[in-house]
């Protein structure tokens, strides 16, 4: 035989051998290749009181799951992480690779092997109840909300009462919804009292339904914000903590971003939407609060393009039913920011989503990509270092919104028209928003990373 002959000889055994160890591949095991994949992508959510509907921790766990593994992440339903990786990287990404996808394929085809249980990695550790870590304080709604099972969207004003020991500062305050089903949005304020104008933070009444109190001042005033004397009013810190599915808020390092919770004060949430329920229900949602090291040097600072926002959204956000329709809002920036964290939000019509800022010089700077929205997702997305943008830049946002019957959220069957209308928060009317955290720069921010240690 030649050396030719060897040569062509060597590669079909090789064809051979790989062939077969794709119908039998007994090297795939659960010990070696696939408990590390799960536990850095999966466990957090998939853990008992967290958002997933079942435990993927142990083997049984996993192994018992198999094909719907196969099945979510082959399709990349799973992993739930909607910008695209390509485009730019965030921290905590949780997004498989083409190797991953096809390891997990190649494990469940050849039977879920265990391996060898000895080299099993331990499932990594969570505090109970949290995304972050042990908090130094939990606050909870006082009373449990009843939820009224009416078919109908509620929003509520709710003002949460804590008392601490002494004044301490915050890095950030963690939502943890008692019911996730339902609970779409809060956004919250910081109330804080001087220590001999509030006598009781407890006292009083501490929930408002809007829909029996529509006039806001009406009900802030029902909700007893003020100070005793009825007239004047405790310092607000503003956005403190906000929550929408699958939202996991950033802690930045030492000195960066933070605020003050004095002895005496109460969280104030502004807003509080609850999704449609056909049944009665309740909901008791908590707050974990993580203490500073230290004050916060530079505390952060927050703009919106668009709903709400510094710049309108292009055309007016009114979408007629059968259309898909594109909408843009631009900003030019006043002054050099430095950007840690960006939120897009839409709704339920929301088809993609694309965000960059242009310099003066004509550079584009990439900021994120969703190509498939998802409503059920909208993170904070937080770059692992801060992004430079200078001023004079104008950043660009572009929604694009699907009204059509093919759309499988559309709230309406037959799709009608759906606008922005005066505001309203509810799934079935539309947003389009880009929230963004920042800093105004300083030279050397773009070397800081923001990746947890």
């Amino acid at each position: 035989m030649n050396i030719n002959s060897r040569i062509v000889s060597f590669f079909i055994i090789c064809i051979i051998v790989s062939c077969g160890s794709e119908k039998n591949p007994e090297w795939v095991t659960f010990s070696k290749q696939i408990a590390p994949i799960i536990y850095k992508n999966c466990t957090s959510c998939h853990r008992p009181g967290e958002s997933g509907p079942f435990s993927l921790i142990s083997y049984k766990d996993i192994a018992s799951r198999g094909k719907l593994l196969k099945f979510v992440t082959q399709s990349r339903f799973m992993p739930p992480w909607p910008a695209d990786a390509e485009y730019v990287h965030f921290m905590d990404e949780k997004v498989l690779s083409k190797d991953e996808i096809d390891l997990i394929a190649l494990w469940v085809d050849g039977g879920c092997a265990l391996g060898d249980s000895t080299k099993i990695p331990s499932p990594p550790v969570f505090p109970k109840g949290s995304q972050l870590g042990k908090p130094d304080l939990v606050i909870k709604f006082r009373d449990v909300y009843k939820i009224k099972g009416n078919g109908e969207d509620q929003f509520l004003l709710m003002r949460v009462p804590y008392e601490i020991p002494i004044d301490t500062f915050i890095t950030t305050i963690e939502v943890v919804p008692d019911n996730r089903k339902l609970l779409h949005h809060v956004n919250a304020q910081l109330l804080s009292y001087d220590f001999d104008k509030k006598k009781d933070v407890f006292k009083g009444n501490v929930v408002i339904n809007l829909e029996d109190v529509p006039d806001k001042m009406q009900a802030y005033e029902a909700i007893g914000l003020a100070n005793d004397d009825g007239v004047s009013f405790p310092t607000m810190t503003q956005s403190v903590t906000n929550y929408l599915p699958g939202v996991t808020p950033p802690i930045y390092p030492d000195g960066i971003g933070g605020f003050k919770m004095v002895r005496k004060g109460a969280l104030f949430l502004k807003d509080i939407h609850y999704g449609p329920s056909r049944v009665d229900t309740t909901d008791q949602t908590s707050f974990n609060v993580f203490f500073a090291k230290c004050a916060p040097k530079r505390p952060t600072q927050e703009f919106q393009m668009g709903t709400f926002g510094v710049s309108p959204t292009v055309p007016r956000l009114i979408i007629p039913p059968d259309t898909i329709m594109t909408f843009t809002s631009e900003y030019k920036l006043p002054i050099d920011i430095s950007i840690l964290t960006i939120n897009p939000h839409m709704h339920l019509l929301g088809k993609s989503f694309w965000a960059y800022a242009v310099t003066l010089q004509g550079d584009t700077i990439p900021l994120i990509k969703i190509k498939k929205w998802d409503f059920r997702w909208q993170y904070f997305y937080t770059f692992k270092k801060m992004i430079k943008i200078p001023k004079g830049a104008t950043i660009h946002s572009v929604g694009v919104y699907d009204n059509t019957r093919h759309n499988p959220n559309n709230p309406f069957s037959p799709p009608r028209l759906v606008a922005e209308r005066g505001g309203s928060m509810r799934t079935s009317d539309e947003m389009f928003q880009f929230i963004i955290t920042y800093l105004p720069y300083e030279s050397g921010d773009e070397l800081i990373s923001l990746e947890k240690k």
